[in-house]
C-alpha cells in the first residue's frame, strides 16, 4: 500500500525560493507574516511543516497566492519521485 507523505525539505525549499525571489530576509518575512523567525527558519530547513494558516500568512506576506506555492511544491515533489 502506497502511503504518500509531504516532504518537508521540499516545502521549506519552495518557501525559501519564493522569499528569495522577493528579496526578503527571514526576519522581514516572519514579521510580515506574524510568525516567529525561528519558526520560519525551521520550516525552510524542513524541520517543521507549516499549517495551512501559517502557509496562508507566508503567502500573503509574499503577495502570492497560496495555490502558487502549493503548485510549485507539487511540481518539485513530482520531480523527486
Amino acid at each position: 500500500m502506497h502511503n504518500p507523505t509531504l516532504n518537508p525539505i521540499i516545502v521549506g525549499r519552495v518557501i525559501a525560493q519564493f522569499r528569495n525571489k522577493k528579496g526578503l530576509s527571514q526576519e522581514v518575512l516572519s514579521g510580515l507574516a506574524d510568525i516567529g523567525r525561528t519558526h520560519l527558519s525551521a520550516i525552510e530547513r524542513g524541520e517543521r511543516k507549516p499549517t495551512l494558516e501559517t502557509l496562508y500568512r507566508i503567502s500573503s506576506a509574499l503577495d502570492v497566492k497560496m495555490s502558487d506555492i502549493v503548485r510549485e511544491i507539487e511540481k518539485q515533489l513530482d520531480k523527486d519521485i
